[in-house]
Formats: structure tokens, sequence, C-alpha cells
């Protein structure tokens, strides 16, 4: 079996791509996806996975299927159609085949009335076709309706098959499919029994981060099987092969020589990071070290530390009893070297962290701060960040977007502040009034948002020049 040949010439690329879309959140999209990206690696094919929106645990999951890292493609953090298909171009050069998991339903996005930061927006940006999928559980021709509402919603956005997940019987999935067809619709694709799909383990954020405890290459190879043996592979290629030569606006960017070391805390407590910005990075010449804070008894040398997001809160104790590394990052510190901390590297640098079960655990002590766990939802959306100050990113008024999405709340400690002040005006999508975070010391930046900085070029060069100041 062979795919359409891909290849950059110029500014064109030409792959087959397609967007696995649910008419809503929890339809089965990330199964489905694993599925099919397992199956077409049976066959032997190359797969690029990409995840719409800023979710940081399906690209886990979306990473192991394939093989190979899985890139986030967010039009409203973006801000930019060229960034999104240059970003895609360039990881998608050498693969046969692109698949992309949607975010919430396919129109959902950062604006309620408009097509901005969705699923639909990147399909449409793309020129990729759409299967759409729906819990057929309890549908017969209403499913047809839902079907043409989605396809004749957006211009621009090709529904091009259907999946119908959580199907009772093969008459079930024989009348939906005659149902679509009667009304010439997109053909249904896959028909998925009730429960025929293996379970992903999750916790409050979503899903658990994938690792091989957790998803393993049996339930792969189940998934695998279960898309196979419900639904048309090759109705699906065809899907794929359908996608028009893709032009892409900018020629790509040669990486420079390594000049600088940033250390990458990357464990089982912190590993919520954006591939894309390690790949501007190392472009940019900087050296990423990745070690453990749970587990290691020093930091490698660098001119910089980056310390994401994750769930430090599973690991306090082992993170507040490793003293070594806690000093080693206050000496970082106390040298002057740029120390930047988003959500979990947040709580992480504070002075203490209470978890859920009421216990207290010391922790790096920089930032003025205790943070505790809550039993509800503190923060979840998109937002808008404006510099007051000059920044380990920027220089004052510079703004970003960004996104938060935490289950702890942070107190300071009034007694301590001296020295320290907040750098961001921050405003959230779809709400009203302003606050202050980002908070910063000398070149210590700490904050819950995650800002996206890999579509940014003038902060990066700001964050590598100060990787080598004073160095």
């Amino acid at each position: 079996m062979t795919t359409k040949s891909q290849k950059i010439e110029g500014r064109i690329l030409s792959i087959p791509r397609v967007v696995l879309a649910g008419t809503h959140s929890g339809v089965g999209k990330t199964s489905l996806s694993l599925a099919l990206v397992s199956a077409l690696r049976r066959r032997g094919l190359r797969v690029q996975t990409f995840k719409v929106g800023p979710d940081f645990l399906d690209p886990t999951y979306l990473a192991l299927a394939s093989g190979r890292p899985c890139y986030n493609l967010d039009g409203w953090m973006t801000g930019s159609k060229d960034y999104v298909c240059r970003l895609f171009g360039r990881v998608s050069e050498d693969a046969d085949i692109a698949v992309m998991e949607g975010v919430m339903g396919l129109f959902d996005g950062a604006d309620p009335a408009t097509i901005e930061g969705s699923t639909g927006e990147v399909a449409k940006w793309l020129h990729a076709p759409v299967l759409l999928i729906a819990n057929a559980h309890g549908l017969g021709r209403s499913l047809a309706a839902m079907v043409k509402g989605y396809a004749s919603f957006e211009p621009g956005v090709n529904i091009a098959g259907v999946i119908a997940n959580q199907c009772g019987s093969e008459e079930h999935a024989e009348g939906l499919a005659h149902s679509l067809q009667a009304s010439s619709l997109p053909s249904l694709l896959g028909a998925i029994p009730r429960g025929r799909l293996a379970q992903l383990p999750s916790r409050h954020l979503g899903l658990v981060t994938a690792d091989a405890n957790n998803l393993a290459p049996s339930t792969l190879d189940a998934l695998a099987q279960a898309l196979e043996q419900h639904a048309s592979l090759e109705g699906i290629l065809r899907v794929a092969r359908s996608a028009p030569p893709l032009e892409i606006s900018a020629p790509e960017r040669k990486a420079v020589a390594k000049r600088w070391r940033v250390a990458v805390a990357r464990d089982r407590a912190f590993h919520f990071y954006y591939q894309d910005l390690f790949d501007e990075l190392e472009m940019g010449g900087c050296e990423l070290i990745p070690f453990s804070p749970a587990e290691d008894q020093r930091l490698p040398a660098c001119e910089a530390l980056y310390i994401g997001g994750g769930y430090p809160e599973e690991h306090a104790a082992a993170l507040s009893a490793n003293k070594p590394m806690l000093e080693a990052i206050r000496q970082l510190a106390a040298a002057n070297r740029p120390i930047y901390a988003e959500c979990g590297g947040l709580m992480y640098l504070a002075k203490s962290l209470e978890t859920g079960d009421g216990r207290e655990y010391p922790m790096v002590g920089l930032l003025p701060a205790a943070t505790r766990m809550l039993d509800h939802k503190k923060v979840l959306g998109y937002v808008e960040v404006i510099l007051k100050e000059d920044s380990l990113w920027g220089a004052k008024g510079t703004k970003f977007r960004g996104h938060e999405f935490h289950y702890s709340e942070m107190s300071m400690d009034p007694t301590g502040r001296a020295g320290w002040q907040a750098s961001y005006t921050l405003r959230r999508r779809r709400a009203e009034g302003i606050r202050e975070e980002g908070f910063q010391r000398g070149r210590v930046l700490a904050s819950y948002v995650h800002l996206h900085l890999a579509s940014r070029p003038e902060a990066l060069r700001f964050f590598i020049y100060h990787c080598g100041e004073n160095s």
C-alpha cells in the first residue's frame, strides 16, 4: 500500500492529512486518534501527530503511539495562521501522513461567536479534511441532521467522513450509514461498538501523562484492532489523500551552533511543555539538558533553568526531601542566572506546597509564597498578558497569549516580598477585570500562566540574550 508522496518544493507541501474532530467533548477523539495512528504504523507508515489547543496531556499519548514528538496547533495562542502552517510543514516534511486530534467540539474555541481558536480554524488553515466523531448512543436518523448542521456551518471546513462511536449493534450501524447516504452527506467510515475502545487513565487535569506504565504496546494494538475491525482504514486514507497541496509562507531557519546550556526539569513531577518551544530554543543556540528535581542531586552545568508545569503535588515528598537540589536552585538564583517557572514550576519555587491531604512540604523557597491544592478547579482558560516591566521574555509593554489550568492557589507572604514584583498585567478571555501575575525578582520569573513563546521570535531572542549575559 502506498500513500500520496510528500515533499517540500519551495513553498508547497503535499502530504496526506486528516483531522479527527468531535461533535463535542467526550466522544472518544483521543482513543480513536490513538487507534488510527497505531493502525497506520502497523502498515509501516511514518505518522506525524498534532493536538489542537493548549493541552499538555493528549500529546504524550500521541507521541508514544507515533514514535515521534507531538506538536500543539493553537490558532488563538499563536495568533498566526502563518506560524501554524510553518510549524505543520516543518515537522511533517519527512512523514507519510499527518493526524491531528481536535479539541472539544469542532467549532468550540476562544470565541463563542467565531471560529477563532477552534479545531475548525486549524482544519481550515491547513485545508485538512475532517473526520467528524459523534457519540451515536441513542441516535438514528438524527445523526444525519447533526452531520448536516456541522457540514454546512462554517465555509471552508471540509467534513469528509463520519465515525460513529458507542454504536449498539450492526443493524444500528447500518441504519446510521443509510441515513447519511440518503441525505447525500459524508459517508460513515466507522461504527465503533459500545465499550470497544480501551479506557485511558485520568486524574483531575485530564488524562494521566502517558508513559510505558499506562500506555502499553498491547493497549495500542487493541485500539488499532478495534479501528481495523469496525472502520474503513482505506476510506480514511482516501480522505487523508484528498487534502490539497499546502502553501508554506516562509522558508525554514537553519539552526545555529549551541552556545548556552538550559537545564530543563523533565521527570514525573514536571513534564508540561510545548515541543515547538524546545525546537525554537535549540535552533536559536540553546542546548537543552533534562534533569530530575525529584531524583538528581545536583543541577547540570547551565546558564539558565526552565521548570515547566506538571504534578509537583503528586511528588511533593520526594521534591521536598531532595535538599541538595533545592539548594542548587537557590545558588543558581543567587548567581543571577535566568530561572523561568510555569504553574507547577511556580509551586516548586515557592516556600511550601500543601497537598490535598493537608500535609505541607517545604520547597525551594525563592518565591515568598505558599501554595495549596484545592478540591476544585481554580482557573481554566485562555489569557492575555502585557509585561509591566522588562522580563526574561521581553521588554515592558510586550503582549503575549497563553492559558491557565490549575487546581492550586497561591498566597504571598507580605513580609517577604522585598524585591519581588508582579511583572504581568493579565486579562482572562470571557472575563471582566485584570489582575497582576508573573512574579519576578532579578532574573527569576514564576507564573501560573503557560505562555506560548515559540511563536514569538522576539521573545526567544530576549531569553537567549539573558542566557548569555554575564556568563
